[in-house]
């Protein structure tokens, strides 16, 4: 690939075999050397559509609309991207859809009516938006859940260093029977949440085991509450990898009787409106998710723009006090 062997990207590639004003002429020199020497004929056809563009942008959520539009998160990612993208000359296409739409989303984001592609909450069982990049321009908010070749671009906190974080609080605060909710299996930021607080335990020479499995959702968090406090009641603390299944989790504890911090202590994951409003105000690991949002899509107008940018990037994120824990 021509790209790969001038270390620029696709889209740089383009501009510069094009001479486009805004690509420098050693960068242009450069590119056309490499493909020179590659024996790199562009095909008239593509390069005739590649010309034809748009304007547009999906912003894609492959999830149900309930879950999407109820997860302070995914709320605020959108929020963040629909405000850098109306300062460009680009129009936004939000996409939210169930498994069963699919094969209707790929089919729509492969036929050129768009320009680029941002991806929210990727599962791993939507290997095909991994596989987008051939075609069109794409950003992920979170890690990808496989590495491709070439990479995705992608935006995220360093997850396992979070929940480390949050579970480490935990044990400061003198608690040693610590559970954690987790989200999705099948994603990457909830399995790495799980491996940061298992690390922690585990340094601190502390079991590991107590897991309820989650969902995101209330309903989810308040479900693996239930479990694990039937199956080991002498849990003290607790960590859930996002505020919305940690609001659920301080509902089910209070509702059993247990005081929360003082028998169980709760920590959260995002900082969002979540931890304000749950029974007992939650503390928890702040996720910029507007900013994030705002990012990932200002990454995926310079790519556009034929720039050169960072396959990943990694946004703060910190531990956040309050009553919970």
């Amino acid at each position: 690939m021509v790209a790969a062997e001038a270390g620029v990207t696709r889209s740089t590639v383009s501009r510069a075999l094009n001479a486009e004003r805004d690509v420098s002429a050693a960068t242009i020199a450069h590119v056309r050397e490499v493909a020179a020497r590659m024996g790199y004929v562009p095909n008239r056809a593509a390069k005739s559509l590649a010309s034809a563009r748009s304007m547009a942008i999906a912003l894609v959520i492959p999830e149900p609309g309930v879950l999407a539009l109820a997860d302070p998160h995914l709320v605020a990612v959108m929020a963040g991207v629909s405000r850098r993208i109306e300062d460009s000359d680009y129009l936004l296409n939000l996409m939210v859809a169930g498994d069963s739409e699919n094969a209707k989303i790929m089919r729509y984001l492969t036929s050129g009516v768009v320009d680029g592609v941002l991806v929210a909450s990727q599962h791993s069982r939507h290997d095909a938006l991994l596989h987008l990049h051939d075609l069109v321009p794409v950003v992920f908010s979170g890690r990808p859940t496989e590495v491709t070749d070439p990479p995705n671009y992608f935006i995220d906190v360093d997850n396992a260093r979070a929940a480390s974080v949050a579970a480490n609080h935990l044990l400061s605060l003198g608690r040693r029977r610590i559970a954690t909710i987790t989200g999705p299996e099948d994603m990457a930021a909830a399995g790495d949440r799980t491996d940061g607080w298992r690390a922690a335990l585990v340094a601190a020479g502390l079991p590991a085991d107590l897991v309820g499995v989650g969902d995101w959702t209330a309903l989810g968090g308040a479900a693996a509450m239930r479990a694990l406090l039937e199956a080991h009641p002498d849990i003290d603390g607790v960590f859930a990898a996002n505020d919305v299944m940690a609001a659920a989790a301080v509902s089910v504890l209070l509702d059993a009787g247990r005081s929360v911090p003082s028998d169980v202590a709760v920590v959260g994951f995002d900082d969002s409106s979540a931890a304000l409003s749950a029974r007992v105000p939650l503390t928890t690991m702040s996720q910029p998710s507007e900013h994030t949002g705002e990012q990932m899509a200002d990454l995926l107008l310079r790519i556009l723009a034929g720039e050169d940018v960072p396959i990943s990037t990694v946004v703060e994120s910190h531990l956040v006090r309050r009553a919970s824990a």
